[in-house]
């Protein structure tokens, strides 16, 4: 394999490992919304 072969290989694993952990992050660290605590909170009467 040539060398620029390799750099492209390596620049290209490392976006894409890069992307892959900062949407993981993203979903895991989202703050939780408040639900209602009963079914008739829901209504809007």
């Amino acid at each position: 394999m040539s060398t620029g072969a390799l750099v492209l290989m390596t620049s290209v694993w490392s976006i894409v490992i890069l992307v892959t952990g900062y949407f993981f992050y993203r979903i895991l660290t989202i703050p939780k919304h408040q639900e209602p605590d009963s079914f008739s909170d829901n209504d809007d009467q």
